[in-house]
This record gives structure tokens, sequence and C-alpha cells, in this order.
């Protein structure tokens, strides 16, 4: 089956529940987008094995490259968005894991915690989109006491993280918005108003679109991340009227469009949850319908991507897309049918025929000789009495 096009679903349906559907920031177009074979990060069960030099950044912390980046390296004060995982070097235990909990966190270099001193030193000479396996002291970790709350870690434990820089913020203004709002120099998304979060995260909504153009796509998921990081579930949920309507109309493309992107790359569960999450808050998103239909027939799940099509037929049924993938289902089942019905045929064996009994013609003379005497003796008893 062919991979999700971005505008397969029909802009009128979409226009209703999307205050800025048909604008090109918020719609990106996939149809001739060339795929990028990228895996995601390893299960973290364990840190990941890597064949790349050791890099020293400090006396405590060491840097190996995984990915590499692009661009330049975040200043002092930017605010990075990160993605990591953290274990107890030599162990198998993991205290933290921001890619299992979906939710990146948010780094200001020069303010971070003291337990995270050396992290931000690995994360500052990274590059964004850059994953590297940092090897950080205890000394620049959780000290000589360690932690018993949360996370979990033992005293003088050295640490490996496993890292991505999704991207940062330097000091630049946020484009062209009426309200020319500026990201300012270490401002953390708690300090910034309503209004300053929407237009950062819309910023990065429109930096992903050019990279999607671009055809890069895992640097235009990179700008929609950090767009979604700047509204996360604290933030919506203080959000009601106007405010909140606005942050969904950044918020939910940006989704939408990383469940475009994560189709092209063939990573169809992580497409689902992007487009599971838009119809959280939106049920009639036909869209977001569509692609998590996509997305669930490239698994196989055929019923539940039917049902998913179905949804979408019901707010767009003149919709051409939406016809022709329930279509292919049907043809799927057909073919499915006949398969089966060949595998079983295959199985059991033809029905065997029933063949004609020859005819034993000494037999059937016997029978009447022996009826022709019995009938002789009859008739001779009968002439005698």
């Amino acid at each position: 089956m062919a991979v999700v096009e971005e505008d397969a679903a029909p802009a009128a349906a979409a226009a209703a529940s999307d205050p800025a559907a048909g604008s090109s920031d918020n719609e990106i177009t996939v149809e001739d987008a060339s795929f990028v074979h990228t895996e995601p990060p390893q299960d973290g069960s364990a840190p990941p094995v890597v064949s790349s030099g050791m890099e020293v950044l400090h006396e405590k912390v060491k840097k190996q490259v995984i990915k590499e980046g692009h661009g330049k390296r975040p200043l002092k004060f930017a605010t990075c968005f990160v993605h990591y995982r953290a274990w107890v070097h030599g162990s198998s235990h993991k205290f933290e894991d921001t890619w299992q909990e979906q939710h990146p966190i948010e780094l200001v270099l020069g303010k971070e915690k003291k337990e995270m001193s050396g992290l931000g030193i690995g994360v500052g000479n990274m590059r964004s989109g850059e994953r590297a396996l940092l090897h950080v002291g205890w000394e620049l970790g959780y000290g000589k006491e360690g932690s018993f709350s949360f996370p979990n870690v033992p005293p003088m434990a050295d640490l490996v993280y496993e890292v991505e820089l999704i991207g940062f913020d330097d000091i630049k203004e946020l484009g062209t918005f009426k309200s020319r709002l500026t990201v300012n120099q270490g401002k953390a998304r708690s300090d910034m108003t309503v209004e300053e979060r929407i237009a950062a995260a819309d910023r990065r909504k429109i930096e992903g679109n050019e990279y999607f153009k671009e055809k890069k796509l895992e640097e235009a998921m990179q700008q929609y991340e950090m767009a979604i990081a700047y509204m996360g579930d604290d933030f919506m949920f203080q959000l009601f009227g106007k405010y909140r309507d606005m942050a969904l109309a950044v918020k939910n493309p940006c989704h939408l469009n990383m469940a475009a992107c994560l189709i092209k790359l063939n990573r169809f569960n992580e497409a689902i949850v992007q487009c599971s999450i838009v119809l959280s808050e939106d049920e009639s998103n036909v869209k977001a319908l569509f692609r998590r239909g996509k997305a669930k027939s490239e698994l196989g799940q055929t019923e539940s991507a039917r049902e998913d099509f179905q949804k979408a037929k019901k707010y767009s049924p003149e919709d051409k897309e939406i016809l022709r993938e329930l279509r292919l289902l049907a043809e799927q089942d057909k073919a499915l049918y006949q398969k089966q019905k060949e595998l079983y045929k295959g199985l059991f064996g033809p029905r065997p025929e029933v063949k004609p009994k020859k005819t034993n013609y000494l037999a059937i003379f016997w029978q009447w000789l022996v009826s022709l005497i019995h009938y002789l003796v009859q008739l001779f008893k009968h002439k005698k009495e």
C-alpha cells in the first residue's frame, strides 16, 4: 500500500475543526517527500554500544557521537530541548528515560540543576539533531550523597547518558509575528507569557515546515517536537477559551505533521500515537483519523484501520482518498479470503470423487439363474397340487 499522502484528507472538513487549516504554515505536502531510512533510539534497556572515538569535554565529562547533528552549538543561557536516558555506570540501573515518557526536558545552559551540570556540559557541546553517549563523573552528577528519592541514584555513582539535542533557542526574534515577541536570554518556558509560548511554538512549526519542504524529515520532526514541548500538558491544562483554541491551532498541526513524517519513515506505531493525541482533543479531525488509519493499515491492523477510515468518511463522505483506502481494504479482504480458501483446500485435500462400481455380469447371471430355478420349483409344486 502506498505511504500516506499529507493532503489526502479533505481540507474542507478539516477547516471546521482546525482554525488555521488551509494555511501553508499548518499544512505540509508529502507526496514528493523522499524516504529517509533512519532508526529510532534503541529500546534503552542498557546503554548503546558506540564505536566512535571518545571526546574529552571536561575532566569529568566525555562524549561519543552516535549520530551527527547539524548547525551550530548552543551558547550559554540557550534554552535547549533534550531527550535522554540515564544509567548508573557499570550497571543496568536506568533511572530516567524521557523518550519513554514522551516529554523532552528543557535545559537552560548555565542554569541547570547541580546534579545535571555534567549533562549541561555535554549538551553545550552538541549540535541540533545530534545524539551522543555522555560519560559523567559522580562529581558532576548526584555527588557524594547520591539520591534516595526520585531518581534513585547511589552515592558517588558515575553516570552514562544517551542524549539527543532536539534543538535550542538562543537570543532571536520570533519571526514576523504581529507582537514581535522576543525570546529573552535564558528565559524558560515557565517564565513566558501565554502569547510568548504560543508564538515560540508557532515559529518552530514554521521552521519545521521549511525543513519538510527540503525533504529533511528528521530536522522537521525536531522542530515540531520543540513546538509541542512549549505546550506541555501542564500548560494546556491551564488554558481556556480563546487561548486554548490558539494553542491547539499550533499544537495539533504539529502532531499531524509529525505523524506524516513518521509514516514516511515507516515508524507507524509512533505515528498512531501522534494522531491519537489530536483525536483526544478533536475526535472528528479527519486528517488524524485518515493518517492513523493509514498507519494501522501498514501494520496489518485491518479492522481498526477500517474503523478509522469509516469515521473519516462520516465527516467527509466525498473524499476520494478515504474512499480509495476503504476500497483497497475491501480488495485486501477479498484476496485474503481467496488465499485462505486455497490454503484450506490444500490442507484437507480435494474431496474424493465417487467412482461408479464396475458391473459384475457373472453375479447377475447367477442371481438370474437362482431366480429362474426358484420360479420353476414353485410352478412345479403348484401344478402337482
